[in-house]
Order: structure tokens, then C-alpha cells, then sequence
């Protein structure tokens, strides 16, 4: 009774907290979606998919835009652009995104932060400590005040475009001549705090990407998961937005990769701790992942941990990137991912709330749900433990395209 009775405790608190994020205008859409990893909240969600935009997103008149670009870039549009489409092609909780020319004849996007945007998300951001009662109540153990840091830290780089082109040249650098993967070449000339010009990319939005036969959707959800875990497990860089809308198949076949606002490193001692603690989950041994993740700091300073649960829990949560076989990911076994390995409704919700999360790691975490999520959105099929084995374990490339891709990096690294 008395376990039931801290699930519904926990539960309501989770939907208390999605409450209060939605309350939140500027920051909230952000917020909610950093802290899916302490409660992915479904009771108030709908059916909506993790990332996805706010309900009532909307794009802003092109006036308002134009005067964002000449205000920022101190320069009339005419002198910048040959041409720019008035009707955005792409929309974003902060901004929105259009087709343009240069003068120089280059085709681009250029992405613009809506009017008003940041000093509603700063005003947010200011006020986020309104919630960290409720965050320190359903995760008693959590460093909430840690956390809470993080999420201005990441959501304010967000809003400074600025930051967003250099992590976008710096990934672009890594990946330049890929054999599968292509990162647009950023304008720096013409990008500033509220405007971000980079290369204008045509081919097939993966959003778009049903009507793709199982082969070619299997492809692209292997150069994916390729990419996002690769960059993280190999390079100790996270790319925190791994979603359908953010990917886009070009006509050489080659994925383009979108969206860099959210990126952050991790020193090279932490990835191999959490290789060290994938290798204990694949091995089962329940102690060696109590051990590795008290390294890491996911494991409070007093009182014990179940470590039997814990492998348990980690080995369910994880079973799509560490169970070897090829899997069909599809929506419904996303679903079920999540509702069994991630709050406010999984069974192992009481042992969730007794562990730490370190705040650093919270863009890693959000990042394999998402790119869960993107594969399930491909209804893609790979043996997904095989490919993820090839970090953690040091298993030899186990398909074609991972050969490839193993290739260019130590070319690269050479």
C-alpha cells in the first residue's frame, strides 16, 4: 500500500510540474523538454511526440522578421539578399526559418528568432527556481540546484545564435567529406545573436519519410543512430536534438544534419565510465553498475541501492541499444520504452527517485530518448546493440556502412 501510495504521490507531483512549465510562455516548450528526464509527462501532453512544437506555434509577420535581419546585421536586406521567400518553411518554438539568396548568388536558409523571444524566455528563466521545490519533491535525491543550472545554461546558448554557428562549424569541420553524413556550411558574415544563415539544404524531410521503402528508411535510421551516438561515445560531443524534423535526405543519399543549438561536451574519463557501465548491463552484473555509476555520481552518498533492481531497470530502459538481434523500432515499442524505463509511470519509478542525476548529463540523456524516438518515427530496423557495442565494447564495425564510417574516422583522427 504503502509503495502505491508514493507512485500516485510521484505521479501527481510529475503532472504538478508539467503544469507549471506550461504556465511558462517564453521557456516552457524548452524546459518541458529538458525534463522529460525527471518526469516525461504524458497526462497533460496528449499523444504529442517528444520535441515536438508547442500547441499554438505560430510564425510571426514577415515585417517583424525583416526588421530582426536589418536591426542585427546593421545592413538593408536588399544589400544582403537577392531574394527571401516571406513564407517561412520551417518553424521552431523560438523562431522560424526561410529560403533566401545572397547577393553572392549562394541559396540559403536563414533562421530568425522571433521578436521578443529571448526577454520572454530570460524573464523564465529568472522565475525557474518557482519549480524546484516540485523537481526536489518528486526526485528527492536529485541536485536540483545543479539541474536547474544546467537548464539555464543550455536554453540561454539556445537563444544566442551566435553560439549556435560555431558548434554548427565546429561539427561541420569534424564531418566534412563523410561518406554519409553532411552538415550545412554556416554564413558566419551574415549570422549574429537572432540570425543564423547557412546553407540552404533540398531532399526529403524525415518527417516526410514514410512513403520511404524499408531499406532506405532502415539506412537513414542507421546513419542516424550512427551519427548522434558516434559523436557522443566516440568524440564525447552531445548533440542534444536528434529529431525527424532536424534531418533531412539528400539527393546523394547522404543524411543532413540540422539544428546544433544544443550542444555540450563531455571529458573523455566520464564516456569511458559510461562505457564501462554498458559493458556491466551487457555482462549483468548488478554490482559492477552499482560500482560504475557511483564513479559517474548517479548514486547517492548514503543509504543503499538495490543494485539487482537497478541492472534491471538500466537492462529494460536500455533494451533497444543493448540487446543484440535486428529490431524493428515503431512507435509502439517507443511507447512501451518509455512507459517501462522513464518516469512518471514506469515500474520502476520509486528506485528512479532515489538516484542522482549529475547535471551535466542531462542533454545525454535526453538525447537517447530522443534518437529513440527518431528511429521510431523511421520505423527503422537494425541489430542496434551490435552497432552500439562497437563504443562500448570495441566490437569491429558489424555492417557495411559502419566499416565506411569507421574508415573516415580514422582517417580523420589520423
Amino acid at each position: 500500500m504503502r509503495a502505491a501510495h508514493d507512485d500516485a504521490r510521484a505521479l501527481a507531483l510529475a503532472e504538478e510540474l508539467g503544469a507549471q512549465l506550461r504556465r511558462l510562455k517564453g521557456a516552457g516548450p524548452k524546459l518541458t523538454q529538458f525534463l522529460s528526464m525527471v518526469q516525461l509527462d504524458r497526462a497533460g501532453g496528449g499523444e504529442r511526440s517528444l520535441g515536438a512544437l508547442p500547441d499554438g506555434a505560430h510564425a510571426v509577420p514577415f515585417g517583424r522578421v525583416r526588421r530582426v535581419i536589418e536591426q542585427d546585421l546593421d545592413a538593408r536586406m536588399r544589400d544582403m539578399f537577392a531574394e527571401v521567400d516571406e513564407a517561412p518553411f520551417a518553424l521552431s518554438s523560438l523562431g522560424q526559418v526561410h529560403r533566401g539568396r545572397t547577393t553572392g548568388g549562394a541559396d540559403v536558409a536563414i533562421k530568425v528568432q522571433h521578436p521578443g523571444a529571448a526577454e520572454a524566455v530570460d524573464a523564465d528563466l529568472r522565475n525557474l527556481g518557482l519549480v524546484g521545490p516540485i523537481v526536489g519533491r518528486l526526485a528527492p535525491e536529485l541536485d536540483t540546484g545543479g539541474v536547474l543550472t544546467e537548464l539555464r545554461e543550455r536554453v540561454a546558448d539556445e537563444l544566442d545564435y551566435e553560439i549556435e554557428a560555431q558548434h554548427q562549424r565546429r561539427v561541420e569541420r569534424m564531418f566534412r567529406d563523410h561518406p554519409h553524413v553532411r552538415v550545412p556550411h554556416v554564413h558566419t558574415d551574415l549570422s549574429v545573436r537572432r540570425v543564423l544563415v547557412s546553407e540552404y539544404v533540398d531532399g526529403v524531410r524525415l518527417d516526410d519519410a514514410a512513403g520511404l521503402d524499408d531499406a532506405k528508411r532502415d539506412r537513414i535510421g542507421e546513419i542516424a543512430f550512427r551519427f548522434y551516438a558516434g559523436l557522443a561515445w566516440r568524440d564525447g560531443i552531445v548533440a542534444g536534438d536528434p529529431r525527424a524534423d532536424n534531418c533531412i535526405l539528400g539527393r546523394d543519399g547522404r543524411l543532413w544534419v540540422l539544428d546544433f543549438g544544443l550542444l555540450r561536451d563531455l571529458d573523455h574519463g566520464y564516456v569511458q565510465g559510461e562505457h564501462e557501465v554498458r559493458r556491466a548491463i551487457a555482462d549483468e552484473d548488478a554490482q559492477r553498475v552499482c560500482d560504475g555509476l557511483a564513479g559517474l555520481g548517479y548514486l547517492p552518498g548514503t543509504g543503499t541501492i538495490d543494485c539487482a533492481a537497478l541492472l534491471e531497470h538500466l537492462a529494460a530502459a536500455g533494451e533497444w541499444m543493448l540487446a543484440r538481434g535486428v529490431r524493428r523500432i515503431d512507435p509502439g515499442y517507443v511507447a512501451r520504452v518509455v512507459e517501462l524505463g522513464y518516469p512518471p509511470r514506469s515500474p520502476y519509478l520509486a528506485l528512479m527517485r532515489g538516484l542522482r542525476m549529475p547535471p551535466r548529463t542531462l542533454l545525454l540523456r535526453r538525447m537517447e530518448v530522443q534518437l529513440l524516438a527518431l528511429l521510431g518515427d523511421l520505423d527503422a530496423a537494425a541489430d542496434w546493440g551490435a552497432i552500439a557495442a562497437e563504443h562500448h565494447a570495441g566490437t569491429p564495425a558489424s555492417t557495411s556502412l559502419g566499416r565506411e564510417d569507421q574508415a573516415f574516422h580514422i582517417r580523420r583522427d589520423g
